[in-house]
């Protein structure tokens, strides 16, 4: 579905100097490079989380997959398209979905441009119906079709977004941030419709977010990038086993315990009866759930990984 070989990407950017008339006519350059040798295979119905920092050529990955910029150098194929040709039977097969970009008439009822693209993808009227009822009964927003976009909240003007770019049912789709700036309860609604849109019309989907409980809940498979090259390219789960390194144990009393037998196990991270936490590194859990096993009376005990934002921020120090 997407091969990328040894691709590469330079901006060329003016020098803003001292003087405006040597700016203006002995303009100096200096050359970015955005992109650097990246190399990656995407099959049909992956679901890719894509991550790095701010400018780590995430999205200049995929407006080059999308056709919207043109590599310096490399070889990408989407759909078996070179995506810089934009060839009409590419673009109705592709989809580029960004949070913070808005596609919908802002004046007009969200419905409007979704006619609007069922214009512009040449969509037969029985299909844009059927999947527009899909669509808003996933998302619980048909209430909110015929209401002018200006008057939404964020949160249900990205739900009109989503449709709106899914109208021509997609192949691939590259969803850039699709929840920042979204509340919580917001982002996990999103998060369930990502899930359940692959699940249904089996979409080949890259995602970028900063939200790193969007990619642990929909992807498998991770690709990393910092500073234009690919760190690390496999699968979510070797990445929390390796750098997993602090395991959180959440007890609940069934009585209450002296402090002193508490923190002869281990200091804990807080004790407020009935509940006790401790943090513990990977290599002593065995040791510990053994103590607290012979010295404990609890009625509940979870032991949780680190947050994935941690497991994360322990791979770049690594790698650097």
């Amino acid at each position: 579905m997407i091969s990328v070989k040894h691709l590469s990407k330079l901006y060329r950017t003016p020098i803003k100097g001292k003087n405006f008339l040597l700016d203006l006519f002995f303009r100096k350059y200096k050359t970015i490079q955005a992109l650097s040798d990246v190399s990656f295979e995407i099959g049909h119905n992956e679901l890719i989380g894509f991550i790095g920092p701010n400018g780590a050529g995430k999205t200049t990955t995929l407006k080059i997959l999308a056709g919207i910029l043109y590599p310096t150098s490399g070889e990408v194929r989407v759909l078996n398209y070179i995506p810089f040709e934009k060839k009409s039977d590419f673009l109705k097969q592709i989809s580029f979905i960004m949070g913070q970009r808005n596609q919908l008439l802002w004046d007009l009822p969200a419905y409007d441009t979704f006619t609007l693209n069922k214009e512009i993808y040449d969509v037969d009227e029985s299909s844009f119906k059927k999947i527009v009822d899909e669509l808003s009964s996933i998302l619980h927003c048909r209430h909110l079709l015929q209401k002018p976009v200006k008057s939404l909240s964020l949160g249900e003007r990205m739900k009109m977004e989503l449709i709106a770019g899914l109208i021509h049912q997609p192949k691939i789709i590259f969803f850039d941030e699709p929840t920042i700036g979204l509340d919580i309860f917001s982002q996990k609604i999103i998060r369930d419709f990502i899930k359940t849109y692959q699940e249904e019309y089996k979409a080949t989907i890259m995602l970028t977010s900063h939200y790193m409980e969007d990619v642990k809940e929909l992807a498998k498979r991770l690709i990393i990038i910092n500073k234009g090259t690919i760190l690390y390219d496999g699968k979510l789960e070797t990445i929390i086993q390796k750098y997993s390194r602090i395991k959180t144990i959440k007890i609940t009393l069934e009585d209450k315990i002296d402090e002193e037998i508490l923190s002869a196990i281990k200091e804990p991270l807080s004790c407020t009866f009935p509940q006790v936490v401790y943090q513990v590194e990977k290599s002593e859990l065995p040791k510990i759930m053994n103590f607290i096993n012979e010295k404990l009376p609890y009625s509940d005990l979870t032991v949780e990984e680190e947050s994935i934002e941690e497991i994360i921020r322990s791979f770049f120090k690594e790698s650097r």
